[in-house]
């Protein structure tokens, strides 16, 4: 299966954005990699605009070129408007809703987590980490996992999770409650841009 691989700190420093959400890709050098350090780049177009804006977007969740517009259709097919749908259907993944609840530090090992058949979803196991998880869904750590260092590890690091999930780190279950306001997701990101890309 298709995987985002490489290092992401240079992704992050080539599109001006922190992919993890974090800041800390950026904080010693923040401008593009490249041999001859901090240069002047040209100005981008509209395309070029939206087309980076998109690549922020997909590899900020970790989803492949195919999924991304995929999602995209399915959001322009839902009432209200596309761009918020949109990144309602990439925070309802459930490698998401785990990386929301805490269970891992970023997204990439959520999905790991989900991969290797880790959390279950309302009892069930699920090990597809596009899987949309609707409002009221209760995730948990499957009993044989509840000790896996990864995750004891991540939910000590974990200080706050947003108010559209709940988790409990005692008995390592959470729900996603509901989905998120557009005010509670990343604000440097504009997928307004996605949707000018898309319907070129």
């Amino acid at each position: 299966m298709a995987r985002i691989t490489g290092p992401v700190w240079k992704k992050s420093r080539r599109l001006g954005f922190s992919i993890l959400e974090t800041g800390e890709e950026l904080t010693k050098r923040n401008y593009a990699p490249g041999q001859h350090g901090p240069t002047k780049r040209a100005k981008l177009s509209n395309y070029g605009l939206q087309q980076r804006e998109k690549q922020r977007i997909r590899f900020m969740y970790g989803v492949n070129e195919k999924q991304f517009y995929n999602t995209y259709k399915k959001a322009g097919k839902m009432k209200g408007v596309t761009g918020h749908n949109f990144l309602f259907l990439l925070e309802s993944r459930l490698d998401n809703v785990a990386y929301r609840m805490g269970l891992s530090t970023t997204r990439r090992g959520a999905r790991q987590l989900v991969n290797h058949g880790h959390l279950l979803v309302n009892g069930h196991k699920v090990d597809i980490p596009s899987y949309i998880c609707k409002p009221g869904d209760v995730i948990e750590v499957r009993e044989k996992s509840k000790n896996n260092k990864v995750i004891v590890e991540s939910l000590e690091a974990n200080l706050n999770t947003p108010a559209f999930v709940t988790f409990d780190k005692e008995t390592k279950k959470g729900t996603f409650v509901r989905l998120p306001e557009r005010s509670e997701l990343n604000q440097e990101i504009n997928e307004a841009l996605v949707v000018e890309f898309y319907n070129r």
